[in-house]
C-alpha cells in the first residue's frame, strides 16, 4: 500500500426531515446565497423547505446552474456575491450544482483574470486564494461531490477539474427522500457514475490495500444489487438511503487513499459530453467496457479479482472469467436503460477524432494508472465502442 494522507472535514447530516437543522450550521444574522440549477427543487418544495428552515438571515438566490456547469453562468454568481457581500453558500441540487458552488466559493475570493488562472491550471496557480464557506442540500446521488474537494467545470467545449483542500462542503445534508421525484433517467445515470468511480480507484493493480478493496467491492456488489430495484421503486426509502449513501462513499477519498487511480474512462468520457453532449454517466457506460476489452491485459489482475469477488465468477480459465466480468458490467448498465455503444448515440467512425483532438489538446496523451495510455490506444477504444 502507498503512503497517504487522508482529510475529509464535511460534517453528513443524512437521513429524513433534517433540513430544520440547517439553523445549527448557518450562522445566524449572514447573508446566504443558494444556487440551484433548474426549476424542480422550485416545482418540488425543496427550495421553500430550504428557506423556512433558515429565519433570520438575509437570503438571496441564483438559479440555472446548467449539467456540466459553465464558467459563464458561475462567473454571474460570482458577480452576485461581490456585489451583495455575501457570507455563505448554499448549493441546493445534484454534483453539477455543488460542483459550480465550489468554483464561485474560490472564485468569488479572486479577480476574473484570476479565476481564468484558477479553471486552466488549478488551485496552486493563485497562491492568495481563499474560499467563501458552502454546505450542499443533495438532491441527486451520484458524483460524491457533497463529500469531497473536486469540481468539474466547463469552458468552451472543454471540461476541467478544480481540486482545492478549501472546498470541502462545511456540511451536507443527504435526505434520501429528496430524490424520490428524479426521473428514472437521472438515477440510472447515477447509479453508473458511482460504479464507475469506484473502478477507476479500484481496476487498476494489486498494492495490497485489503481494506480499499474489501470497502470498493461492497460498494460496487451493493450497487448491482439495488440499481434496478431502485429505480424500479422509486419511492422505496431504504433502497434509495443506500444508493445515497453508496454514491456519496464511492468518491470521499476513502476507497482511492493509498492505491493507484486510473480516471481514464472520465477523461474520455468528457470528451465524448463536450462535443456530443452525452450524459456524463452515459460517456462512462460507453468508454468503461470498451476499454478493458483494449486493456485487460494490462488490468489482468485486477479484472480477476473483480470478476470472482464481485460477479461471483468462478470459471477456471482466466481469460473466460475476465471477458464475463466486461460481458456481466456491460449487460448491468444495459439492465439500467444506458446504452454502451457510441453509435446508440448517432456517433460515427469519422467523429472519433473530435475526441482525439480534445485530448491531445489538453495533454492527456499518457493517460491511466501506469501513464502508457496513449491517443491512438484511445482511438482504438472508441473504435471498439462504435
Amino acid at each position: 500500500m502507498y503512503n497517504f494522507n487522508f482529510y475529509n472535514p464535511t460534517q453528513i447530516f443524512f437521513g429524513k426531515d433534517r433540513l430544520n437543522e440547517l439553523s445549527k450550521v448557518i450562522p445566524e444574522g449572514v447573508k446566504v446565497l443558494i444556487l440551484f440549477g433548474g426549476g424542480s427543487v422550485v416545482r418540488f418544495g425543496t427550495l421553500e423547505k430550504v428557506k423556512s428552515a433558515l429565519p433570520n438571515r438575509t437570503l438571496f438566490e441564483f438559479g440555472g446552474i446548467e449539467p456540466n456547469p459553465h464558467y459563464e453562468t458561475l462567473m454571474n454568481a460570482v458577480d452576485m456575491v461581490k456585489k451583495l457581500d455575501v457570507e455563505f453558500l448554499l448549493a441546493v441540487g445534484g454534483g453539477s450544482v455543488i460542483d459550480g458552488t465550489k468554483f464561485v466559493s474560490l472564485a468569488s475570493t479572486c479577480s476574473k483574470s484570476d479565476s481564468l488562472t484558477l479553471l486552466f491550471k488549478g488551485f496552486g496557480a493563485v497562491p492568495q486564494i481563499k474560499a467563501i464557506p458552502f454546505g450542499t442540500v443533495l438532491t441527486l446521488p451520484a458524483t460524491g461531490s457533497e463529500m469531497n474537494a473536486g469540481a468539474v467545470i466547463s469552458y468552451g467545449d472543454s471540461k476541467f477539474v478544480v481540486m482545492s483542500p478549501l472546498t470541502y462542503p462545511k456540511f451536507s445534508f443527504l435526505d434520501p427522500s429528496l430524490t424520490f421525484t428524479l426521473p428514472a433517467t437521472q438515477i440510472a445515470n447515477g447509479v453508473v457514475d458511482a460504479f464507475v468511480h469506484v473502478i477507476e480507484q479500484y481496476v487498476t493493480y494489486p498494492v495490497a490495500g485489503a481494506f480499499q478493496d474489501n470497502t470498493a467491492e461492497g460498494i460496487l456488489k451493493n450497487l448491482i444489487e439495488i440499481g434496478k430495484k431502485t429505480i424500479d421503486n422509486p419511492m422505496d426509502y431504504d433502497l434509495r438511503a443506500n444508493l445515497v449513501w453508496n454514491a456519496t462513499m464511492a468518491l470521499n477519498g476513502l476507497i482511492g487513499s493509498g492505491v493507484p487511480q486510473d480516471w481514464s474512462t472520465h477523461m474520455i468520457g468528457h470528451e465524448l459530453t463536450a462535443h456530443f453532449g452525452i450524459d456524463h454517466a452515459k460517456s462512462l457506460a460507453i468508454v468503461l467496457p470498451s476499454l478493458w476489452e483494449i486493456r485487460k491485459d494490462k488490468k489482468r489482475d485486477k479484472l480477476m479479482q473483480f470478476a470472482e469477488r464481485v460477479w461471483g465468477i468462478t470459471e477456471i480459465n482466466d481469460d473466460i472469467k475476465i471477458n464475463l466480468a466486461i460481458s456481466k458490467t456491460r449487460d448491468f448498465f444495459e439492465s439500467l436503460g444506458i446504452k454502451t455503444r457510441l453509435s446508440d448515440y448517432g456517433i460515427k467512425a469519422e467523429d472519433i477524432e473530435k475526441v482525439i483532438n480534445g485530448l491531445k489538446s489538453k495533454g492527456f496523451t499518457g493517460l491511466s494508472e501506469s501513464k502508457d495510455l496513449t491517443l491512438e490506444i484511445s482511438r482504438k477504444i472508441l473504435e471498439n465502442a462504435l
